[in-house]
């Protein structure tokens, strides 16, 4: 079985060395946390009870549990290695109740009852939260839900202490960035919280790192793919030279062809579709994929295609096989130079005509632990004395307090490690939600619910939705992806090499990249090559061939199979043969490993290739039922943050006007 095909299946690989002898050597016997957890393909319902995962007992719960996890001292989950995102323990009840919710009848009443039940503790549930609070008042009793051990979703830190020193990253929403400006209502949470971006970019990054180590963008080629490995710099950035573009290829493990190609591509102004108007372009473009346009209609030579396959993983989840040349266009994929295309959007891309590209997009700005800091800040709004200080930069080295989190005594609640299994607008007037913790059902009332969990779900827990409104909703699919927090007790081979990121068209992950150089508040990067620091690594699970839909089931059905000690083999064998010639080695330099894995990630987009020219279903997916709304960046059609906000102020808005207004 070749190298390629095993990655494909998600097994490990054993370079054509012994196994144990050659995990050894990549560091597989340090001492770092390898929790290799029971994983959703074997949570099989033939090692079940009526469909429930074997120590769930949902009928006989007595009370709410006293003491749970997040109310003892010490806990503190951005701190914990191995398998995190969807880690053990917070996805296995979710799938009992898509397989069997018919235990939720016996669940034990807590006598709680809320002004309002928000499910999901992510930047939309916790923004539904805060809009309520301040549209009825701050006395108003909330109750938010989440099925993980700590707030945020998708928006996750990882924080790690390596020789006394403070690293941290994101695992997961990582970018203030949209392709429009933020709304009024999403920008006004921002400054509500103290965030002002572009300020924020002017004083906290540093660029110092960079320059004086004169370190640039590379691409490694790998020999499976390209017959070579070998690690090229690539000067200029996002818009290269031609000269620079020359120097680069040059280097560069391609065939004469290849890079004859890849050159005229790139630098050309030609027009490949004389004749037609900008908007019979933009229509024809919407109709083909990217690979389809270098092929068919630039014409470039099939050994090329391997330099772009992956382009847009970090967009779509998946290759230019499965996304619009259109789209490509609006990230600014080469080829399209001489198109004299107006930087405006069309339908066809999912946006309002005329709405996205001729903004400008957003604002940009990224925190230490990316967007967990929007979370926390959100925390801190809702429950003062979770987070201490009272600024933007103070919050950063912050630690949460999370006995604060769920306290009696105070308006807003935070429960985690708590999956909503049933929601139901009840005879009572009032919204009954069930959820499962610590292998018991539970049920709380509430006058309202916003559902701020992912849209999948949503027809499993909220079973009375019309039947149209649950297809619509099972039909958007969420992208998987992996996104991975390394830390290092030195980046030597980094500054060695000259590189401070790097993209990998043949590797597991698609991208290595040192983290954003920064000083804000207390947290200060490292500034010589000898401090530890963390690195990102990013991998989707894409299945070239299939439709963009197709290729993210199968990837989901991927992550969810795929042990840590895949994960961390692949981790260690990349880095040593990606770094190995700036003097690297995994079973030194590797001091700490987080896997953030998302089987259901970016928020779906609409896709030109296999979507109706109306759009995605989002006002009937997202549509209110009784004293319940729905809100998450899923009901918005867009993995962005001022999405999800909206969305929730959105539903909020629903849910506090008359019904039938």
């Amino acid at each position: 079985m070749t190298r390629s095909r095993e990655r494909e299946e998600g097994k490990p690989i054993d370079e054509g060395m012994g196994g144990e002898e050659h995990d050894a050597r990549l560091g597989m016997d340090q001492p770092i946390d390898r929790r290799d957890f029971l994983q959703g393909a074997a949570v099989a319902l033939a090692t079940t009870v009526g469909g429930l995962t074997p120590g769930l007992s949902f009928g006989d719960a007595a009370a709410i549990p006293i003491g749970a996890a997040q109310d003892q001292s010490g806990y503190y989950p951005p701190t914990l290695m191995g398998m995190r995102g969807s880690h053990p323990g917070s996805f296995e009840s979710a799938h009992a109740v898509r397989d069997n919710p018919a235990f939720v009848t016996e669940a034990q009443d807590t006598g709680e009852s809320f002004d309002l039940i928000v499910v999901g503790g992510g930047i939309s549930g916790l923004s539904a939260a805060h809009f309520y609070r301040k549209a009825v008042g701050p006395d108003a009793r909330i109750l938010v839900l989440d099925n993980h051990d700590d707030f945020g979703g998708h928006a996750k830190r990882n924080e790690f202490h390596i020789d006394d020193k403070l690293l941290i990253a994101s695992g997961g929403t990582a970018l203030i960035s949209s392709p429009t400006p933020y709304s009024p209502v999403a920008d006004g949470l921002l400054k509500h919280l103290g965030i002002h971006p572009e300020k924020l970019t002017k004083e906290t990054y540093d660029k110092g790192r960079d320059r004086d180590f004169n370190l640039v963008s590379g691409v490694f080629f790998d020999k499976e793919t390209f017959g070579e490995d070998k690690l090229v710099p690539r000067k200029g950035g996002y818009h290269p030279s031609v000269e620079q573009t020359t120097e680069f290829l040059a280097q560069a493990p391609l065939s004469d062809v290849a890079r004859k190609d890849i050159l005229e591509l790139e630098t050309s102004p030609k027009d490949y579709m004389p004749g037609l108007s900008p908007d019979e372009k933009k229509d024809r473009l919407s109709r083909m994929s990217y690979a389809d346009y270098l092929l068919k209609v630039v014409q470039v030579d099939p050994a090329a295609i391997p330099f772009y396959q992956r382009a847009t993983d970090l967009y779509w989840g998946c290759g230019i096989d499965a996304i619009s040349a259109l789209d490509c266009w609006g990230i600014g994929l080469p080829g399209f130079g001489g198109l004299d295309l107006p930087p405006t959007a069309t339908a066809r891309m999912g946006y309002t005509p005329g709405k996205q590209m001729e903004t400008g997009g957003s604002y940009t700005y990224t925190f230490p632990d990316g967007n967990a800091s929007i979370a926390r800040l959100l925390v801190r709004d809702l429950i003062p004395a979770a987070l201490p200080g009272s600024t933007v930069e103070d919050s950063i080295a912050a630690p949460t307090d999370y006995t604060q989190l769920d306290r009696p005594d105070k308006p807003v609640r935070i429960r985690l490690s708590s999956t909503a299994a049933h929601v139901m607008n009840a005879d009572d007037g009032q919204v009954h939600v069930t959820y499962l913790r610590d292998g018991k059902a539970y049920r709380v009332k509430g006058k309202q619910s916003v559902l701020a969990s992912w849209n999948m779900m949503i027809p499993f827990i909220c079973p009375e939705l019309p039947q149209p409104q649950k297809e619509a909703l099972r039909s958007l699919i969420k992208t998987p992806l992996v996104i991975t927090s390394v830390a290092l007790t030195n980046w030597r081979a980094f500054a060695n090499l000259g590189v401070s990121d790097i993209v990998s068209p043949g590797g597991y992950h698609a991208t290595i990249q040192l983290v954003q150089s920064m000083d804000i508040g207390g947290y200060h990067s490292a500034k010589s090559p000898d401090e530890p620091i963390m690195i990102q690594m990013i991998r989707t699970p894409a299945k070239p061939g299939l439709s963009e839909r197709e290729q993210h089931i199968a990837g989901r059905t991927e992550l969810l199979a795929t042990p840590f000690s895949t994960f961390e083999r692949e981790i260690r064998s990349q880095l040593n043969q990606t770094l190995g010639a700036g003097g690297f080695d995994a079973s030194r330099d590797i001091a700490a490993i987080a896997v953030n894995r998302w089987p259901h990630g970016y928020a779906p987009e609409y896709n030109a290739l296999v979507d109706p020219d109306e759009g995605l279903p989002l006002l009937t997916a997202r549509a209110r039922r009784g004293q319940i709304a729905i809100a998450n960046a899923d009901s918005g059609g867009g993995a962005y943050t001022d999405i999800a906000i909206d969305q929730a102020h959105r539903a909020v808005t629903e849910l506090l006007e008359p019904q039938g207004a």
